[in-house]
């Protein structure tokens, strides 16, 4: 969702790839359902897995949570951690907190970066 969020109001002036420790094999059709309601399409997105070139071209890292801390390879780089719950198993009303949760912090970040 953050990826979707920030490459759609960065509108090109910046991009984000969004990737995981332990990615999941699909995106979750509820979070396709609750980005579909705020105009953004995220089903032909597929998870990926964070790899240390992706770290190492960033120019910025944030995590949702790594929660693993001593083995989360983000730790090797500078990092911002959001510290949001993950959506997977949560209920659609819980998702769409975290939606708006994950919208307005992009937002921030978007406008701090001057995209």
């Amino acid at each position: 969702m953050a990826e979707a969020f920030f490459n759609h109001l960065a509108n090109g002036r910046a991009v984000a790839t969004s990737a995981g420790i332990k990615p999941s094999s699909e995106i979750s059709p509820l979070a396709v359902q609750v980005m579909r309601e705020v105009g953004i399409d995220i089903s032909r997105q597929k998870p990926k897995m964070l790899t240390l070139e992706m770290l190492e071209s960033a120019d910025r890292v944030i995590t949702m949570g790594c929660g693993v801390e001593e083995t989360c390879p983000a730790t090797l780089v500078p990092t911002e951690d959001w510290r949001l719950d993950d959506p997977k198993g949560q209920p659609i009303e819980k998702v769409k907190e975290i939606r708006d949760e994950i919208k307005a912090r992009v937002e921030a970040l978007v406008k701090e970066l001057g995209s």
